[in-house]
C-alpha cells in the first residue's frame, strides 16, 4: 500500500517532533519544514528530508517538493513564550500568524491538498476563564486585549478565521485545534514572561524534588488548570489525518481540572530523591500568577473518537523516561539557543 505523504509546518519544534515520530510509526511519508535549522541534523538522522521555509515568504514554498501531499500540519506560530517582546513586534505577529498562514492555505490550494490542520493557543479564550466555568467551541472568544498575550490572541484568531475561510469557500476540509497548556519533554525549562527569561514553576517543582528540596505552593494551592500531554494531542493529530468528516474548531484538552496542590503532591511523589518523605510548603501569603481555565473536550471525542489516554502522574512518568534517554535532546539546544540570541 502507498503511503501518505504527510508536510509538518514547525517541524523542529516540540509538537512537531513527537508527531513525526509517530506518524513514521504508523507508516505516513514525512516531509518536515521549519524556519530553524536547529532540527535538520536531527531529521537527516532518521531519514526525514527536512527543508527550510520561512512561511512568510511566498516564495521559500518553491523549496517544496512537487508531492502529492494528504495533509498538511500547522504548527508554526510566533508567540511570547518563545520570543522576546523586545525582538518582535505587532506587525511580526500579524507577519508570521496571520500572512503565514494565508500561505501556506495558498500552497494548498495550489498543490490541491485536500486537508489542512491547524493547531493553535487557547489564549483568544482568556475573557472567559471564570469561575472553573467549562469553556467550549462554541462559546466564542474573549480576547483580552492587554498584555503580552494580545497581539498573539488577535494573529491567531485572525488564522483560524483564515482556515475556516479556505474550508467554506474552496471546500479544503480545515481542521482547528484549540491547545491548552501542553506539557512533555522539552519546552519547560525557561519561557518569557513579560520579555524576561523566567524558570517555569513546572521546572522548578521538578529540579527541586529531584535534589530533594523543600517544594514551596505559593498562594491559592486549590486554583487549577487544563493541560494535555503532547503525546495525546499527537494522538489527536493523528485521528483528525484519518477523519474524513471532521471539520471546524476542536478542544484538544484533558477536560480536567488540575489543581496546583495536586500538581506539586504528583510532582513530589514520581520525583522525590530521598527516601524521605517529600517536604511541601504552602505559602498562601504568597501570590501565584497561575490562570486558571478548563475545557469540554466532548466534541473531539464525538467527532474524532480521540480520548486523552495520560492524566498528570502518567505524563510525569513518561517524561522522566523521555529525559533519561534524551532522544530530543535537540530540542533543549534549541531552547537554549533562543534564550542566547534573545
Amino acid at each position: 500500500m502507498k503511503k501518505k505523504n504527510i508536510l509538518v509546518f514547525g517541524a523542529a519544534g516540540f509538537i512537531g517532533t513527537y508527531l513525526i515520530e509517530e506518524l513514521l510509526s504508523d507508516n505516513y511519508a514525512v516531509i518536515a519544514s521549519d524556519i530553524s535549522s536547529i532540527g535538520e541534523k536531527y531529521y537527516r538522522k532518521i531519514n526525514v528530508s527536512y527543508i527550510p521555509v520561512d512561511i512568510t515568504d511566498q516564495s521559500a514554498f518553491k523549496k517544496l517538493p512537487n508531492k502529492s501531499f494528504y495533509a498538511v500540519i500547522h504548527l508554526a506560530a510566533l508567540q511570547p513564550a518563545n520570543f522576546n517582546r523586545k525582538k518582535f513586534m505587532p506587525k511580526d505577529y500579524i507577519d508570521t500568524n496571520v500572512n503565514g498562514t494565508l500561505n501556506i492555505l495558498e500552497f494548498c490550494m495550489k498543490n490541491k491538498i485536500g486537508k489542512i490542520i491547524y493547531a493553535s493557543s487557547h489564549r483568544n479564550t482568556s475573557g472567559l476563564w471564570k469561575n472553573k466555568r467549562v469553556v467550549k467551541e462554541a462559546d466564542g472568544r474573549a480576547i483580552q486585549y492587554g498584555g503580552e498575550y494580545a497581539m498573539f490572541s488577535i494573529s491567531e484568531s485572525a488564522a483560524q478565521d483564515c482556515v475556516e475561510y479556505y474550508r467554506a469557500n474552496y471546500g479544503l476540509q480545515g481542521i482547528i485545534f484549540r491547545l491548552p497548556p501542553v506539557y512533555g519533554f522539552g519546552p519547560h525549562l525557561e519561557i518569557f514572561k513579560n520579555g524576561k527569561p523566567v524558570k517555569t514553576g513546572f521546572q522548578t517543582f521538578i529540579e527541586n524534588a529531584m535534589s530533594a528540596k523543600p517544594l514551596e505552593v505559593w498562594g491559592d494551592s486549590n486554583v487549577g488548570r487544563d493541560i494535555i500531554y503532547v503525546r495525546d494531542v499527537v494522538a489527536a493529530l493523528i485521528k483528525a489525518i484519518e477523519s474524513k468528516t471532521a471539520g471546524g474548531l476542536y478542544n484538544i484538552a484533558s477536560g480536567y481540572y488540575l489543581t496546583l496542590k495536586e500538581e506539586v503532591e504528583t510532582i513530589a511523589r514520581v520525583f522525590w530523591s530521598a527516601k524521605s518523605k517529600p517536604v511541601i510548603i504552602n505559602m498562601p501569603e504568597k501570590p501565584h500568577r497561575m490562570d486558571s481555565f478548563l475545557y469540554d473536550n466532548a466534541k473531539a471525542r464525538i467527532e474524532l473518537g480521540w480520548y486523552p489516554q495520560y492524566d498528570f502522574e502518567d505524563m510525569l512518568h513518561d517524561y522522566k523516561k523521555e529525559a533519561a534517554n534524551n532522544k530530543f535532546g535537540f530540542l533543549l539546544e534549541k531552547r537554549k539557543r533562543m534564550f542566547r540570541e534573545s
